[in-house]
């Protein structure tokens, strides 16, 4: 560790967390948090007015931001570089390629300066645009500001639009009159965000938000109407699902889907009938998933009923979606997981993966006929857009790989034809010949292989020297795409291999490669992660003191294991918005996301073997007497997802733990939440924060 250790030298004290030991007992298994104070005991207010955040735990924070501004100030030079070289490769005036829907072109830009998008529309048979809402104008005057996007009504007229002003994603919803741009009286508090149409464009579906910001109840507002006034549509009692509603693709039907992260179910209801009773389509079964997407007189429904691990697709009667009625079309294939699924006039399309690789597949509704729409790299990313319209033959889609910056193409599902309508611009410049994109395979301890995507320039030299940052997740069944990214540029024309290992937990590799990384084999997304770094290491890609690792959220509870397990493997450890305190968090379930993750991690409360499970890699519980390397955790304080407390008690207990001399810096936006700051610039300082951290580790500050 001589390489990380040597530059930082000469740190301030960091600050010491003062111990208030609390011991709980469960399943007749005694712990003692020392940090346990740290959780503001009105945490739900907070969330909504940071102002009213305990003045000891503030001073603490403020304390522990103190510090790491201190041990970082002499790379401040090199984070304006960086933040400099980032913001050039971004065109600032970008627009999107408006997407049609009926009369009109719906688009979406940034202007130059600008931190938050635009939204307009233009007549699709000429005229002049129209701008719907302006971000940057809604953000003035506000440190934190996030939209929840904006909805147009079937009959476009009006707008749905929400934003958070505070970081916590209680969204406000507002109604916008398109016809003068002008906000409706209409105010919906505590939302998840967005919302769905009635067929008559008189009122819209939402989500509403808990005090504990949980999604479970779905409200018909009648527009010109009150907030109290509205009507409740379908209420869930079990804290332990989400629920969500939206639209179908012929504004014939309100669909409202409820689901933890393995079991859903869907009720449906008219869109000409607001206040008609759902009807539910398939009562919820532990482990079986399902979800409708509308194609004219039937339902199209993605599951994994009957044995699907890595899901079918069935269709049913609009008039009876009813389980019994589902017909096979497109059949289980073990290994070929069928991610999502959309209905056309003509044609059935989704989107699979097999062999870790995305591809779109095209179906003739009238013939069965099938064909693909793949590409020959060796890694890549696919993004489906589809089409705002159903009686449609054109469907678009977006191709980026590491080196590829990304490609948005029109597609006709008749004909085959590939129309390119933007590529993305590098205002810099970028030529990807100058670059190298690798899949490798890691030998896991079990014998699996590991995909590791790598990223670095041509003539970085391959002989061990090379710093590397390796980035990982692997939860909640989600890939890392292997798309293009233009900040880890900065790294890499500085010499580092970028590389994202996809790890067990994610769904790389189909259902099954999930399934081997959650709940009681959650020690394989670890231990794959470290084989990762030994096999970069052993192949002579860098050296083990050079690898700098990254993840956040659920990745960052990757970091912290990694940490405890294998500290050696690492020069250094970035762990943003980290879920450290799994144990904690998972026995309390006043917690936002506590109950509905129980399926994903375990439940603590009512299982001793779940309780010892998640005990043995809880990130927090597992600090000991050891050498670290040097770590950087990033929080905000606003986090309903992973709260402060989390990282905040983890860095308070990995100083007092450690034996050796690394730095453990923590770094708390004071005003933003999970998703860190709000605008597209100020995200790019957070990143040019890290990237810093991750220089100065490997000595290149």
């Amino acid at each position: 560790m001589e390489l990380s250790l040597s530059a930082f030298e000469n740190l301030p004290v960091a600050p010491t967390a003062e111990k208030r030991p609390l011991t709980d007992t469960r399943h007749g298994i005694s712990r003692t948090d020392d940090y346990a104070w740290m959780r503001d005991g009105n945490w739900q207010a907070m969330f909504k007015d940071p102002a009213l955040l305990d003045p000891a735990i503030r001073a603490h924070l403020e304390a522990e931001n103190a510090y790491q501004q201190a041990a970082m100030a002499d790379t401040a030079a090199l984070q304006k570089t960086l933040f400099a070289e980032m913001r050039r490769r971004i065109k600032e005036d970008d627009s999107s390629v408006p997407a049609p829907d009926g009369p009109f072109l719906y688009g979406v830009r940034y202007v130059t300066g600008g931190e938050q998008p635009k939204y307009f529309r233009t007549p699709r048979d000429g005229g002049a645009e129209q701008m719907m809402l302006d971000g940057d104008l809604e953000a003035e005057g506000k440190a934190y500001f996030r939209l929840a996007g904006a909805g147009h009504s079937p009959d476009h007229a009006s707008m749905i639009w929400g934003y958070d002003d505070k970081g916590s994603e209680f969204f406000t919803l507002k109604v916008r009159d398109l016809a003068t741009c002008e906000d409706r009286a209409d105010l919906i508090e505590n939302t998840g965000g967005g919302g769905a149409w009635s067929a008559d464009c008189t009122g819209f579906f939402y989500t509403a938000v808990d005090d504990n910001h949980r999604p479970s109840k779905i409200f018909y507002h009648r527009l010109g109407t009150a907030q109290s006034e509205d009507v409740l549509i379908r209420e869930e009692t079990d804290s332990g699902f989400f629920m969500g509603v939206h639209g179908s693709s012929l504004n014939d039907f309100i669909l409202i889907g409820i689901n933890d992260h393995e079991t859903s179910e869907c009720w449906v209801l008219p869109a000409g009938d607001p206040t008609a009773k759902p009807l539910l389509v398939a009562g919820r079964q532990t482990g079986v998933e399902y979800s409708l997407s509308e194609g004219g007189d039937v339902f199209f429904i993605l599951t994994n009923a009957d044995g699907a691990k890595d899901f079918k697709i069935c269709q049913a009667p609009v008039t009876a979606p009813w389980r019994e009625n589902w017909i096979e079309v497109v059949p289980h294939k073990p290994g070929r997981l069928i991610l999502s699924v959309s209905a056309y006039r003509n044609h059935l399309v989704w989107m699979e993966r097999e062999n870790g690789l995305p591809r779109i597949v095209v179906q003739d509704r009238t013939t069965g006929e099938e064909h693909a729409i793949a590409f020959d790299e060796e890694a890549y990313a696919l993004g489906f857009h589809g089409s705002m319209e159903y009686f449609t033959d054109t469907v678009r889609f977006s191709y980026s790989s590491m080196t590829t910056p990304s490609e948005l193409y029109d597609y006709n599902m008749a004909t085959r034809e590939r129309t390119l309508l933007k590529r993305d611009e590098v205002p810099s410049g970028h030529t990807p010949a100058d670059y190298v994109t690798r899949r490798v395979m890691a030998p896991a301890d079990d014998g699996e292989l590991v995909p590791v995507t790598l990223l670095y320039r041509r003539d970085t030299p391959i002989d061990g020297t090379a710093p590397c940052l390796l980035y990982g997740y692997g939860s909640y069944g989600i890939a890392i795409p292997a798309g293009f990214n233009t900040n880890c540029l900065s790294l890499v024309d500085r010499g580092f291999i970028y590389a994202i290992a996809h790890i067990r937990g994610g769904k790389e590799k189909g259902f099954a490669w999930y399934e081997d990384g959650k709940r009681g084999k959650k020690a394989n997304t670890f231990s794959d992660f470290i084989a990762a770094a030994r096999y970069l290491d052993r192949e002579n890609f860098t050296s083990h003191e050079r690898i700098v690792a990254q993840g956040g959220s659920a990745g960052g509870m990757l970091m912290g294991a990694v940490a405890n397990m294998a500290p050696e493997a690492f020069g250094g450890i970035i762990a943003a918005v980290p879920f450290v305190d799994v144990l904690n968090t998972m026995l309390d379930d006043t917690l936002p996301l506590t109950p509905p993750e129980w399926p994903e991690w375990g439940n603590p409360v009512a299982s001793p073997e779940d309780y010892r499970t998640i005990a043995a890699y809880s990130p927090y519980d597992n600090v000991r007497a050891q050498a670290y390397p040097p770590i950087l955790a990033v929080a905000g304080l606003t986090d309903p997802r992973v709260t402060y407390w989390e990282p905040a008690k983890w860095v308070a207990r990995l100083r007092e733990l450690s034996t050796g001399d690394a730095p453990v810096l923590f770094k708390i936006n004071m005003a933003a939440g999970h998703a860190g700051a709000s605008g597209r610039f100020q995200r790019l300082e957070e990143i040019a924060f890290e990237y810093a951290f991750a220089l100065k580790v490997v000595g290149k500050v």
